[in-house]
């Protein structure tokens, strides 16, 4: 009676609603633990069917048979050994282990260490956590983890970088008693000195036993080392400053601290370390205020995280596999709006998931930022990006975004699904560029390996493929390649500018077309880069399926090729171009195919017919760039038209019709009152 008095629903209904949720949420659930065992097991293979001389490589030159913790004399003698002495000390009993049971039993065990590392950051998310990540956090953790590029180098390398992160976190969220917690903050550190830096952090959060104990565990570490191995010890410590110059060269691009960046700027000498230890202890103080903060504030795992990243920066060199740091700080809340939640965690996953190369463009103005990425991001992470506190009304509770109202489908016959919405609201530019360029890279990747088997069978196969095409044409009267070519060819004007033509604006006017429905119709951006996306990947689906000659490439029918000159059919030479383009992904052609969905984006957006006809000119001059240049079959623009009507087949059936209700009205939760930015209409065209 209590319960239908207040709740207006007795006990077995809420009991019944309450179980309706549980299942997808089981199933989610299983299946995400599914896919962090799939990718456990991946790397697990990727590493352990490895020839023996090419995985783990830095444990073997640490306790291999010839290995420096084997030798006499000092472990710092060949720079290979980057531990410091008590790392070395602790890794001594490895020695005796079978190098095969060693492999296998050191891969297991840093796969434990990763799972653990994932549910204790679980764990540690600040509360109150809702029950959809209460149970979903730590199998998404724990895949996050797998497939970064610190978790992985650390596997195939046989590195120990994962050890000192876990005992931090067990240090401050799982062991009880600010002594223990002490024992394995400064076990850490003893294993990677600028772990140090979280003692002032458990010092200035009224943790003082615990900073004391960790700065006597560290303390008790190192002299213990310095008592069994006093020559190693001198030469880590004063002769490398605790670790400069181990395990490369400190320019190298994978050191991703101050002292490399700026070793990478030019600088050198005296003037870089007095640069270097300005700027790192700026970066140090800066970072331990905030994580401060954010402690006090009951984000202790955000603290940690801009601790972390404050290490990886002030550090004389950090690696590859020690930047796991950065990728804690995704748990960080950054923004205001639903919308631009996901932006910074979206950037930090792919930071430390993908290289660099395929975060940025590959031209020289962006070399300084490209092999400065990571550091850049740990950078930011400390010192620089406002993540929320928990008293903002928008921690919890994002400005939530405005959806458009679906509108119905011209036939019945095409199934819409409803759980898909289109968002009036504009998105984040910074996302929006990464997913851009990191979709392009894929897409090149993708796109390059899609030869047709080996070289020799691959270009037999696409010149096979030529063939068949050319026979279709002839079929169809449609053949008109060589007589255009030729025709052009003799014109010099005429050729300069298809050339010029073909080689400009490939990219030119798609982003273009993009940047300005970006600034002036958000809606009929998102539908365009929709199309556009939907469009490139089945035109990739074409490449692997079908490679194809063009008829440039072609022997014995005459083609003349204009851009690239007389060719080696069996070794052609396109100068820096040839060894990162793929001559055969020719079916269907995307420069018609990008340019044609440029025509329809305008006519169909542009608000003046003139608008209209000059965007179709665009397409029209592309279809005859690639056939007078001998790029491209005609029916590879038939192919590209397709490709381009699929994207939008496939943006309407599961996003709905391009059009919004006329009377304006926005899809918003219950409860939620109009937002202040009415969103306007966006005519048929």
């Amino acid at each position: 009676m209590v319960d239908v008095e207040h709740g207006g629903r007795s006990a077995d209904t809420l009991a019944t609603a309450g179980a309706g949720p549980r299942a997808p949420l089981r199933a989610a659930r299983l299946a995400l633990w599914a896919v962090a065992a799939i990718l456990a097991a991946r790397q697990t293979a990727l590493v352990l069917t490895t020839p023996s001389g090419q995985r783990l490589t830095d444990l073997e030159t640490w306790v291999g048979p010839d290995g420096v913790l084997h030798v006499n004399g000092s472990l710092y003698d060949s720079t290979r050994f980057t531990g410091t002495p008590f790392a070395g000390l602790v890794l001594k009993p490895l020695t005796r282990a079978a190098e095969q049971a060693l492999g296998w039993g050191w891969t297991f065990g840093t796969l434990l260490l990763v799972v653990a590392l994932g549910l204790v950051v679980a764990h540690a998310l600040p509360r109150p956590v809702g029950r959809r990540t209460a149970l979903l956090a730590a199998p998404v953790a724990i895949s996050l983890l797998m497939v970064s590029l610190p978790v992985r180098s650390t596997l195939w390398l046989g590195q120990t970088s994962v050890i000192p992160v876990l005992l931090v976190l067990l240090g401050c969220f799982a062991v009880r008693g600010e002594r223990g917690s002490g024992v394995l903050v400064g076990l850490a550190a003893a294993l990677q000195p600028t772990v140090l830096l979280f003692v002032p952090l458990l010092w200035c959060t009224s943790r003082r036993r615990a900073a004391l104990a960790a700065a006597a565990t560290f303390a008790g570490g190192t002299l213990l080392a310095w008592a069994a191995m006093p020559g190693d010890s001198l030469t880590y410590w004063v002769h490398h400053m605790a670790g400069v110059g181990l395990g490369g060269s400190a320019d190298a691009l994978a050191n991703q601290s101050l002292h490399g960046a700026l070793l990478r700027s030019g600088l050198s000498g005296p003037p870089e370390i007095a640069l270097f230890l300005l700027l790192g202890a700026a970066v140090a103080v800066l970072a331990l205020r905030r994580a401060v903060g954010y402690a006090r504030d009951g984000q202790l795992l955000l603290a940690v995280a801009v601790t972390g990243c404050a290490a990886v920066a002030v550090s004389p060199t950090t690696w590859q596999h020690q930047l796991l740091w950065v990728l804690l700080a995704a748990v960080g809340r950054v923004g205001r709006r639903a919308a631009d939640r996901t932006v910074w965690p979206v950037a930090v996953v792919l930071v430390t998931t993908l290289p660099a190369t395929m975060m940025l463009p590959n031209t020289p103005v962006m070399y300084p930022l490209r092999d400065n990425l990571v550091l850049l991001a740990a950078l930011a992470a400390a010192t620089a990006v406002p993540f929320l506190p928990r008293s903002s009304p928008h921690y919890d509770a994002p400005a939530p975004t405005a959806y458009a109202r679906q509108v119905p489908a011209r036939s019945g016959r095409v199934p819409l699904p409803p759980f898909l919405r289109r968002s009036l609201t504009r998105p984040n530019l910074l996302l929006e560029l990464l997913l851009i360029r990191v979709t392009y890279a894929a897409y090149a990747q993708v796109r390059l390996a899609a030869t047709g088997g080996s070289d020799e069978l691959g270009r037999e196969r696409a010149e096979h493929h030529g063939r068949l095409v050319l026979d279709a044409e002839r079929f169809l009267r449609i053949d008109i390649e060589h007589a255009v070519n030729h025709a052009v060819v003799r014109v010099g004007w005429l050729r300069g500018f298809l050339d010029f033509y073909y080689e400009s604006f490939h990219f030119a006017v798609p982003l273009t077309v993009l940047a300005v429905l970006y600034w002036r119709s958000p809606v009929g951006y998102r539908w365009a880069r929709t199309s556009l996306g939907f469009a490139t990947l089945l035109a990739l689906i074409g490449f692997w399926l079908f490679p194809l000659a063009p008829p440039r490439l072609m022997p014995g029918l005459g083609f003349v090729d204009t851009v690239h000159g007389a060719q080696d059919l069996a070794n052609p030479d396109y100068g820096a171009m040839t060894a990162i383009t793929n001559q055969y992904a020719a079916m269907p052609s995307l420069h018609f195919g990008w340019s044609l969905w440029c025509g329809v984006v305008v006519a169909v957006l542009a608000p003046r017919w003139w608008m209209k006809g000059l965007g179709l000119l665009h397409p029209l001059f592309t279809v005859t760039a690639i056939v007078a240049t001998a790029n491209h079959w005609v029916l590879d623009a038939v192919g590209g038209a397709l490709v381009v009507g699929g994207g939008f087949a496939l943006t309407y059936v599961l996003l709905g019709p391009r059009e919004i209700a006329a009377s304006g009205e926005l899809g918003r939760p219950p409860g939620q009152r109009r937002p202040q930015e009415r969103a306007q209409p966006v005519s048929s065209g």
